[in-house]
Order: structure tokens, then C-alpha cells, then sequence
């Protein structure tokens, strides 16, 4: 018996899912003023990416085009539900649906949202969609060590630590580990982790930025 995860376009893409705090939402062309502002800053930066600095702005822009709004990734852009505000992104990237494996990259790219929940429920709704739609089994990421909010947020999603890259990363005058976790899909569904997201009609929507 050979394992394939039901990834269709259809189920894929979604137009957007719901949760209590944020909505996600298929990401559009004007998103890329709130991506120039998230990865030019100094501090989303270095939780987001090996070298030590920013990301030029042709590097963002090329970096919007192909995660965004390329047809590799699934990426939703992360909503404040309550007042639309564009606060971030989520993606599940490397996708095998042979093996039912993906992926799972955020960035909540508003510092003034970090620390409320956000980024939890939006990893908790992809999470949903991955297990409960898409029929994938296992759902993986990679976090620095000194990332400790994000480690605490995985944790609480039922990501567990399988795995390091010791000394991978120098920052600070030190070395520090890159982190491998990773959930499964019966490991959630035990969990009763569930947070009804509704998937939403098509409807347009006008981008927030900040």
C-alpha cells in the first residue's frame, strides 16, 4: 500500500480559514509592503533567518513573489480577526504527498502582536487544515534554540523535539542549536486539539498593512 495525502488545488488554496483571534488568507500582490517592512528589521530577522542581518529588498520582493504568491508553497497571510490588520504569514512548504509530509514556517511580522496568541492559533489552524483536509501525517519545522517564545508556542501545538544541529548558528558571541520538532497526525487528533476554523467564501478582501 502506497500512503498518498489528498492534496488537490482545491483543498489546497483555500480563500481563507477562521479562527477566534486571526483569519488566514490567501496572500495578495499589496502584502509585499507589509513583508519589506517585517524582514528589513533587524529583530524579526534574526529569528527568521541564518545570516546575520536583514534581507536586501530585492531579496524580500523575490522572496514575496515565489513563498507568497507562488503555486510551491502554501502561504496564508495571518489577519487580526477582529480588526483585519495584517500581522504576519504562514506557509507549509516541501510538501510530499507520497509520504504525507510538509514543512511549517510562521513569521508574525508586527512585533507589537508577538506574545498574544496569535502566532498559536494560526500554527493550531494550519494544523487543522493539514491533518483534516489535506490527509497529511506529518507536519515538521526548524527553530533556533534561542528562539524560546516560538519553542514554547510549538510546544503548545503538540510539535515535539526529535532532533538537533548542534552549533549551527552564531549569534551573540556563541553558538547555538538548530531545533528539529515535528507533530503527527495521530498525535493531534489525541491531543483534541481542534479549533474549528470555517473556511471562508471567496470574497474580496482589501490587504492591511500594518
Amino acid at each position: 500500500m502506497v500512503y498518498r495525502a489528498l492534496v488537490g488545488d482545491a483543498a489546497w488554496f483555500p480563500e481563507a480559514i477562521e479562527g477566534q483571534l486571526v483569519t488566514l488568507r490567501k496572500h495578495v500582490p499589496e502584502n509585499v509592503g507589509a513583508f519589506q517592512r517585517w524582514y528589513s528589521d533587524p529583530e524579526v530577522a534574526r529569528l527568521a533567518r541564518y545570516q546575520d542581518g536583514p534581507m536586501r529588498a530585492d531579496e524580500i520582493d523575490r522572496f514575496f513573489q515565489l513563498r507568497a504568491l507562488g503555486h510551491e508553497s502554501l502561504t496564508m497571510a495571518i489577519h487580526q480577526r477582529t480588526t483585519g490588520r495584517l500581522i504576519g504569514s504562514c506557509a507549509f512548504s516541501q510538501v510530499d504527498g507520497e509520504n504525507g509530509s510538509a514543512m511549517f514556517h510562521i513569521t508574525i511580522g508586527e512585533k507589537d502582536s508577538w506574545g498574544r496568541g496569535f502566532g498559536t492559533e494560526a500554527t493550531r489552524l494550519m494544523l487543522d487544515h493539514a491533518f483534516g483536509t489535506l490527509g497529511l501525517h506529518r507536519v515538521a519545522l526548524t527553530v533556533f534554540e534561542f528562539n524560546e517564545r516560538a519553542i514554547r508556542a510549538y510546544r503548545r501545538c503538540g510539535f515535539v523535539v526529535e532532533g538537533r544541529a548542534r552549533e549551527s548558528i552564531w549569534r551573540e558571541g556563541r553558538w547555538w542549536d538548530e531545533l528539529a520538532m515535528s507533530v503527527i497526525a495521530s498525535e493531534w487528533r489525541g491531543r483534541g486539539a481542534r479549533v474549528a476554523p470555517r473556511a471562508l467564501p471567496k470574497v474580496p478582501a482589501e490587504p492591511v498593512a500594518g
